[in-house]
């Protein structure tokens, strides 16, 4: 098939399910022409990759003045600021000459942040990505975040986008999601379940796999990128309410958090004597490889936690909140282990500490479990047959 994947930034190693979605499409088989914006900000480190990839791309810089527009014109309207946020002239002008020029079989439109992208594509057939109820996340960003910016800006959005998603099935043909749990919510919201399918993440099992090298016994590592809210959210509670009790008990267990643009506040844990904060690191598989055990303490989110599909596919143990594992069909106490408390969390991390062959058993389990349940070519034969579905007449209010 011909496929003419709409994305609002550049899919990359931290954009994971675009750019794994697109690098298992070209390998099996499809031609892929890439339409994406550039924000500010964003330097086009996987541009060489997406180059050998894709048939073709076509890059439309986005810049700040011209998000800030659109969030203002949005603001006496009922549309999300978050859709806004993509609205382009220019995006339309190209997309007109694309289309013209070039014809494909379906069309993939990545994110709510992408949604208003799909304007510009006439009646060519369409599957859109939403990855996440966003009206799910805001609701649980306005209940737990500990930011009130985070908050103020989730009540803003939260009505609009909740009107938003429940006519999505009346916008698009089909589409698709990370977990049931977002599946269900806008269900909920008043879109057609039965054009919305779950479509876990994958993991790339070739990049992250177990590595020959010595663990440290002592160390922990928690990744991601560390200028997002729930993340945030999460290091504060790892350290200042869970390794407190690991410390009593291991004052030597160190930690590492791992990941690009830490805000001032996880800086600042890195004083710490036994915390590290790395900031951007070209690869995350070294600390994943010496780490004794990764820990996702996230307390609120949705979809599929990246972060725990890849260090289950290096054979990291991982010890996760509840929240963290709850899109996962993994097995807790086999294939990873997942605590309701800090206490709870933390018992499993001394206990796991202790016992070198626990690490390895949950380990080697884990890496089995994202073998068979998380790969990204399954996830790509699933959006095959959505395309195909998507170009079928008549499945689309419009």
């Amino acid at each position: 098939m011909r496929i003419l994947f709409v994305s609002p930034y550049l899919p990359s190693l931290i954009r994971v399910r675009p750019y794994n979605f697109l690098k298992a499409l070209v390998r099996r088989g499809h031609a892929v022409t890439l339409m994406a914006l550039q924000p500010p900000g964003d330097e086009g480190e996987s541009l060489p990759e997406l180059r050998r990839l894709c048939e073709a791309i076509h890059i439309i810089p986005h810049s700040k003045t011209r998000t800030l527009l659109n969030a203002v014109l949005a603001l006496p309207t009922r549309f999300p600021v978050q859709a806004a946020y993509s609205r382009s002239p220019r995006f339309v002008q190209v997309a007109k000459g694309v289309l013209a020029a070039h014809r494909f079989d379906a069309a993939h439109v990545e994110h709510l942040r992408g949604a208003v992208l799909a304007d510009a594509l006439g009646d060519l057939p369409t599957v859109y990505d939403s990855v996440d109820s966003i009206s799910l996340l805001f609701g649980k960003v306005l209940q737990d975040a500990p930011s009130l910016k985070s908050r103020l800006l989730a009540l803003l959005d939260l009505d609009r986008t909740r009107r938003f998603e429940g006519t999505l099935t009346r916008r698009f043909n089909q589409v698709t999601v990370t977990s049931d749990a977002d599946r269900q919510a806008l269900i909920e919201l008043g879109s057609d379940g039965s054009r919305i399918t779950t479509i876990p993440n994958g993991v790339d099992l070739d990049y992250f796999q177990p590595q020959p090298v010595r663990r440290d016994p002592l160390r922990l590592v928690f990744t991601g990128k560390m200028s997002y809210h729930a993340n945030v959210a999460a290091v504060e509670d790892l350290v200042h309410r869970i390794m407190p009790l690991v410390w009593a008990e291991q004052p030597e267990a160190q930690l590492d958090i791992v990941g690009k643009d830490p805000t001032p506040a996880v800086q600042a844990l890195g004083q710490l004597r036994r915390v590290r904060v790395t900031g951007s690191v070209p690869d995350l598989r070294p600390y994943l490889a010496h780490a004794a055990i990764a820990v996702s303490t996230v307390r609120y989110g949705v979809g599929i936690q990246n972060k725990v599909l890849e260090a289950m596919a290096m054979a990291t143990p991982v010890v996760c909140s509840a929240q963290a594992s709850s899109a996962l069909r993994a097995q807790p106490g086999h294939d990873l282990l997942v605590g309701d408390t800090a206490e709870a969390v933390a018992r499993h991390i001394l206990d796991l500490l202790a016992s070198p062959e626990q690490r390895e058993r949950i380990g080697c389990a884990g890496r089995r479990y994202v073998e068979a349940d998380h790969s990204w070519d399954s996830a790509a034969a699933w959006l095959e047959q959505l395309y195909l579905a998507a170009g079928q007449p008549g499945l689309v209010e419009r």
